[in-house]
């Protein structure tokens, strides 16, 4: 059956729109996750790939999970 983690994964795959934008999700200590998100933003600024943190939360064990997300644009 799995962890409560593996089922979360698996469902979070299963209800990805398909809106044109591409997602990366990624988990990691707060201030790891922070500098994360603002490098994304900086390198695929909002103005070309409408980029933003979809979702952010924390985990029991403190880290963030967070789902950037962005248009391909100039890829």
């Amino acid at each position: 059956m799995g962890s409560p983690r593996d089922l979360a994964d698996r469902m979070s795959r299963r209800r990805q729109p398909h809106d044109g934008y591409l997602r990366e999700t990624f988990t990691l200590p707060r201030e790891k996750a922070r500098a994360k998100a603002r490098d994304y933003l900086a390198r695929y600024p909002k103005a070309g790939y409408m980029s933003a943190v979809e979702s952010w939360r924390e985990l029991p064990d403190g880290e963030i999970e967070f789902t950037m997300r962005r248009l391909p644009s100039a890829d």
